[in-house]
């Protein structure tokens, strides 16, 4: 068999800058109306960041940025769904348009927690549309936000995953949930690897068992498991932490 040459990419002039003040920097969080998404919004508010909220319900995500502008926070929801590429479009230019930047990207919004499923039975149609949402619905916004980060060499994209996406994990359940996650590890991991030295950090966090309407009762307060959420949106770009797997602030394996 004849070896394949693939094409090589002109390399990319990499253009880092100084980190903007929290005060300068604004965030897009997707998801953002209920849950993970909206203490992360209200966290990342309260260190003084410019927090666009996504949200697919357009009452919701207004009802919960008027709950964190009470509190003092400089949130605007935005309309999101991460699956429509007309969402997508949109929200880019109207970001470019009004702000000319992005600094921090969370893709948070999930769905599809398939715990009564298994591998062997599991509708394929649940498992696409977790892979619509999961994997590609933060595939797509991250390719649509990425320019407005490298236009000015800085940015923070954190990919909110699980540790049952783990390629080590021996559980059985929720095989559309975990096959989604394990692929947005895969791409974590890969887009981080191409955009090492640009100043733009990108990192896979798990919160744990969380308190939501996703994880149901018994899990753990959603403000911890949004900690660490924040803390790799907040990340300093010295040392450049990029391209991990964290809980609670630490490394956790693939």
């Amino acid at each position: 068999m004849n070896a394949v040459a693939f094409p090589v990419r002109p390399s990319r002039r990499r253009v880092t800058a100084a980190e903007p003040e929290p005060s300068q920097r604004v965030a897009l969080v997707s998801g953002a109306n209920r849950g993970l998404g909206l203490e992360v919004s209200r966290q990342l508010a309260a260190s003084g960041v410019t927090v666009l909220m996504g949200s697919r319900n357009s009452l919701a995500g207004e009802k919960a940025a008027r709950q964190l502008r009470r509190d003092g926070g400089k949130v605007i929801a935005v309309p999101l769904d991460v699956t429509s590429a007309g969402d997508v479009r949109e929200l880019a230019a109207r970001i470019q348009g009004e702000y000319g930047r992005l600094d921090i990207l969370v893709n948070n919004a999930g769905a599809y927690f398939d715990v009564d499923n298994q591998a062997s039975s599991v509708s394929l149609d649940v498992v696409r549309q977790a892979l619509e949402t999961n994997l590609l619905g933060a595939w797509q916004l991250t390719e649509a936000m990425l320019p407005l980060m490298q236009r000015h060499g800085y940015g923070r994209i954190v990919n909110v995953s699980s540790g049952c996406g783990a390629m080590d994990s021996d559980g059985t359940c929720c095989p559309a949930y975990r096959v989604s996650k394990a692929a947005l590890n895969s791409h974590t991991r890969m887009l981080a690897a191409e955009l090492a030295g640009s100043g733009i950090l990108v990192n896979a966090v798990c919160p744990g068992w969380v308190a939501t309407d996703m994880g149901g009762h018994g899990g753990r307060p959603v403000a911890e498991g949004a900690a660490g959420i924040v803390w790799a949106a907040m990340l300093p770009g010295r040392p450049a932490v990029t391209g991990g797997f964290f809980r609670d602030r630490m490394r956790i394996d693939w």
